[in-house]
């Protein structure tokens, strides 16, 4: 298991907690991680991502998306089938899963669809107007005048 300290980044900066607690998380859910489901996170514009989660064997009524604490959690639970199947070969795994990816600040949920065996969530980042750039414009500095005093007529 892989643990770092990370108590020096602490006495040496402020306001930066929520990285810390991210590599946190992070390295805390990589130490169980599993391969299933599989997933691709495609970048679809300057500000706009899908993610792609691989969802064989669920239907609607079986999956289910919720944003919490800048959390995007994808869940799936099979209803129990009243009749026993006997298979002679399972290649599709349908048991249950909860998916977690940590959402960046300002990143939103815009969209979800499932078709073809595929979940596919858009998210896209909308930053507010206040937080944007903008262009300050500089003034004219008003020329010497009858205000001004200099130094040497005072003297």
């Amino acid at each position: 298991m892989r643990r770092f300290d990370l108590t020096p980044l602490h006495r040496a900066t402020v306001g930066f907690d929520q990285i810390a607690d991210l590599l946190d998380r992070t390295l805390a859910a990589d130490v169980g991680n599993t391969s299933y489901p599989p997933y691709n996170i495609e970048k679809t514009g300057d500000d706009g991502w899908r993610i792609s989660i691989a969802v064989a064997g669920f239907g609607d009524e079986d999956l289910s998306i919720e944003v919490k604490d800048r959390a995007l959690v994808v869940t799936a639970r099979k209803a129990d089938e009243a009749e026993e199947k006997t298979y002679l070969h399972r290649g599709i795994a349908t048991r249950a899963f909860e998916r977690r990816f940590t959402l960046a600040d300002h990143v939103h949920v815009t969209g979800a669809a499932h078709e073809n065996g595929m979940l596919h969530i858009d998210l896209v980042r909308e930053v507010p107007e206040a937080l944007k750039p903008r262009r300050i414009a500089i003034a004219k500095s008003a020329p010497k005048g009858a205000d001004v005093i200099e130094a040497d007529k005072i003297n």
